[in-house]
Order: structure tokens, then C-alpha cells, then sequence
């Protein structure tokens, strides 16, 4: 169910607003679980009791993980093979066969597939699970307080979906007692609608550029639509999955939780461990705390500290989804990331900022190109066209406002990420009529966003399928 979709904004959002304010104060936590468990069975019916059997297992498991010595080393590992167990299940077990189909088809003939739904932000969902084991292994956080906490911790709906992915302990003291004033309503009311707007006008539109271009039908493509299609993709990725953090955070404002920060305008970075360091910030910090430091980190010395490093976005690239692509896309932003640990950052640090941002964003662009490829053939008509000036190809046709959202998306992530910008957004959040003129502007561009949502067909988010 999307959040910018009429059933959730007119039918789901407003009764459980209702339910949630009406409810006593010790049925509040009851009444978002009720609503969280309903949203996710409302697209997965049959995998919701597949995690719900999952959460219940971690949870009984929670106390034997604290037992002192191997015995509670063992609990956990019990506990964190169970979640990658579920996770490769449902991802990997296909991708898995077809990649040993050629192989295994003279001996064995044909290998069945499970073709299994993947259950709606499983990706996510393992992560958290797994940092809650973890964690109280590392006596970083407390047991949950009871079952139904835990749960909803698992299936809060605002970031079930698509993240960010949050720890038990950042939330703990909110599932045990919270206060979400008016501020915090209002708050949380713009965020939402802001994030509605850049999903909705930006992102939407921009994929309907991507997705001519990376059609199959429309190969062969030339140099001007190769570059056209993945400039589209640039721009709906980050408006699309930072438009959708943007609508997380603002739902669980509203109903008093603080959710961390997921993007901070990556597109702004002057090297790749900059934008890792913008870009899809949760993630980011839960491969540093659960995979790079267990790991070894950099305390064994530079040629390990890089495998390290190039390991981590392999495996990165591989939760994104199940196809080479995403291993490749992976490989590509770990291979840049060990050469802003050698020369590669020292010779770029001399050049102007601007010049630095335009390299690393064009880098970052052609992994995208990888990323939104629908296989290795088709990656390579994409990328072999980017590289060759001149070539012709099919007609890629851009409409009017398509060209006007591409522009607007691609100029206000620059600007965004600026500091003047940031210096001027400081200035006027200290001035109540520019504050109430911004949120003027918000409320209107929500109002259209959910007008236009009205009229247009489905549009997922591009998280979904991870």
C-alpha cells in the first residue's frame, strides 16, 4: 500500500490517526500494532505470519543471548542465521538456482524455483532484527519491555517498508513512554506532505523517462538517450527514496517517535565516502557496526582495511537485490571507496569543489546505470552508448514537464546540498513569517501532489522490491 496512494490517504491514514488519539495512553502502543499489522497483511496476507513467526522467535530468544560465555554466542548465532535464513529464502534461493542452472541442468535436468513473494521490506526488516540480538549480545540496548513492543518495533508501519532501519535502543524509550504535542503533529504534518510532493511531482515523473529508456523494446539506444534515461533514473532514485524517509519520519513524528535521518543531499559529495556518508545514512551505519568492524575495520593494517571495504559494498550491492547488476553495482562504488583511501582522494582533494562534485556525480551516475539495468546484456548496450559521443540510437522523446522535473529535481539537490543554503535555511527558520510562508509553500505543493496522485497510475516506491 503506498503512502501516496488514495486508499492509504483518505481511508487508512485518517481512521488510524483517530484510533491512535482516542486511545488511552497505555493502549496507544496496542492500537499502532493493531494498525502496523493490518498495513502489512494488507499487501502480504500470508507473509506477515512468516515474520510475525520470525519476531516471535527473536524475541524468545532475547534473554538466552544475554546468558554470559559461548552459551549466549550460540543463541545468537542461532538467532542471526534464522534471519538470513529468511532473507535468502525469499531473495536469494532463485537467483541462487539460476546461477547454478547451467551447471547443474546435464546431471540433474532442470532445477525447480521456489518463486516465493517477497515479503514487503524483508531487507529492512532482517537488519533490525538482526541489531536486536546483536545489540543485546553487546549490552548496547535493553529487552524489549513485552512482546507487543518488540512487534511493533518489527511492523511499525511508517518504516516498514523501505527503512530507514533503526535500532531497538533508539526507539526503546519512545515505546515506553511518550508525548507528541501540536509542534510535533505539525511537524510531522509538512514533513509528510514535503515528501509526498518530492515523490509524487519529482520522482514519479522522471520514471516515465527512466523506464522508456531502459525499456528492452527501445533498444538499440544511442548516446543522447543513454544519458537522458540514466540522468531521469538519477533524479527519481534520490526523490523517490528520500521522499519516501521523508514521509517515514514525518508518520512517526506524528505519532511521537524521532526517526534518524536517512539522506542528507548526497548528490552535493565531493568523493564517494562523502556521499556514503549522505546517502541512505542507516544502511550505511549498519554495515560500519554489524559487517566492517566485525570484520577487522582498519586496525589490521591497509591491504585488509580495503578488502574490508570493497567486501562491504559487494554485499551491499547483493541486498539491494538478487541479480548481478546490483553485485557489479555494488563492486563499482566499493572499488571507489578503497581509492578514497589512496591516491585517488589526495589528487582529487586538489581540485576545485565544484569539479570534484560533477566527477563523483558522474561516477555515481553510471552506477546507476548499472543498478537500473535489467541484466549484463542490457547493461552493456547502456553503458557501451554513454561512452561513445555521436551514436545514434532510438528516439529517447522527453515531454515538456518531464524535462521541467528532471531540471527541477537535478538543480534543487545541487543547490540543496550548498552551504549558503544551508546558511540561508538557518536564517530564515528564525524568522516566523518566512517559517509559516514555508510551510504555506509545502501544504500547496502537498495539495497538488495528492491532487495528481488522484489522477495517475500505480507508482511504487523503487525500495519496495529490496
Amino acid at each position: 500500500m503506498l503512502f501516496s496512494s488514495p486508499l492509504f490517504l483518505f481511508f487508512v491514514l485518517p481512521p488510524t490517526l483517530l484510533l491512535y488519539v482516542l486511545a488511552p495512553r497505555v493502549l496507544k502502543n496496542t492500537a499502532l500494532l493493531v494498525a502496523s499489522l493490518l498495513f502489512y497483511a494488507w499487501g502480504e496476507p500470508v507473509a506477515v505470519l512468516v515474520v510475525l513467526a520470525s519476531a516471535l522467535l527473536d524475541y524468545a530468544l532475547g534473554p538466552r543471548v544475554e546468558r554470559p560465555g559461548r552459551e549466549g554466542e550460540r543463541w545468537l548465532a542461532l538467532g542471526v542465521c534464522a534471519n538470513l535464513l529468511l532473507l535468502f529464502v525469499y531473495k536469494y534461493a532463485d537467483f541462487l538456482l539460476d546461477t547454478v542452472q547451467p551447471l547443474a541442468r546435464p546431471i540433474l535436468g532442470p532445477l525447480p524455483h521456489l518463486n516465493l513473494a517477497l515479503p514487503l521490506g524483508v531487507s529492512f526488516i532482517v537488519f533490525e532484527k538482526i541489531t536486536y540480538l546483536v545489540d543485546l549480545r553487546r549490552g548496547e540496548s535493553r529487552r524489549a519491555r513485552s512482546l507487543r513492543d518488540y512487534l511493533l518495533f518489527v511492523f511499525f508501519f511508517p518504516k516498514v517498508l523501505a527503512g530507514p532501519i533503526i535500532k531497538y535502543h533508539e526507539i526503546d524509550d519512545a515505546l515506553r513512554d511518550r508525548r507528541a504535542d501540536w509542534d510535533d503533529r505539525a511537524w510531522g504534518l509538512l514533513r509528510f506532505l514535503w515528501g509526498l510532493a518530492r515523490k509524487v511531482l519529482i520522482a514519479d515523473v522522471c520514471g516515465q523517462v527512466a523506464d522508456r529508456a531502459f525499456d528492452p523494446a527501445n533498444a538499440p539506444i544511442g548516446f543522447a538517450g543513454a544519458w537522458i534515461g540514466v540522468l531521469a533514473f538519477t533524479v527519481q532514485i534520490y526523490f523517490d527514496f528520500a521522499g519516501y524517509s521523508d514521509m517515514a519520519l514525518g508518520l512517526a513524528r506524528i505519532f511521537g517517535f524521532r526517526l534518524r535521518e536517512n539522506f542528507a543531499h548526497p548528490y552535493g559529495a565531493t568523493s564517494f565516502t562523502e556521499f556514503w556518508k549522505r546517502w541512505h545514512i542507516s544502511l550505511t551505519t549498519w554495515i560500519r557496526s554489524y559487517l566492517y568492524i566485525p570484520l577487522g575495520g582498519n586496525r589490521r593494517g591497509p591491504a585488509r582495511t580495503y578488502l574490508n571495504l570493497w567486501l562491504c559494498f559487494l554485499l551491499s550491492g547483493l541486498w539491494h537485490g538478487a541479480a548481478w547488476t546490483f553485485v557489479l553495482w555494488g563492486a563499482w562504488h566499493g572499488a571507489f571507496m578503497v581509492l578514497d583511501r589512496q591516491s585517488w582522494w589526495k589528487w582529487t582533494g586538489k581540485l576545485p569543489s565544484p569539479l570534484r562534485v560533477a566527477g563523483t556525480l558522474a561516477l555515481v551516475m553510471i552506477g546507476w546505470a548499472i543498478f537500473r539495468s535489467h541484466g549484463l546484456p542490457q547493461l552493456g548496450q547502456v553503458l557501451g552508448a554513454m561512452a561513445r559521443p555521436g551514436l545514434e540510437g532510438q528516439f529517447l522523446a522527453v515531454r515538456a514537464h518531464e524535462a521541467t522535473a528532471m531540471a527541477i529535481g537535478l538543480i534543487a539537490a545541487l543547490i540543496a546540498a550548498t552551504p549558503w543554503v544551508k546558511d540561508l535555511t538557518a536564517r530564515a527558520s528564525a524568522i516566523p513569517a518566512a517559517r509559516a510562508a514555508a510551510s504555506l509553500a509545502i501544504v500547496l505543493l502537498g495539495v497538488l501532489a495528492i491532487a495528481k496522485a488522484l489522477t495517475t497510475t500505480f507508482n511504487p516506491f523503487l525500495y519496495f522490491r529490496f
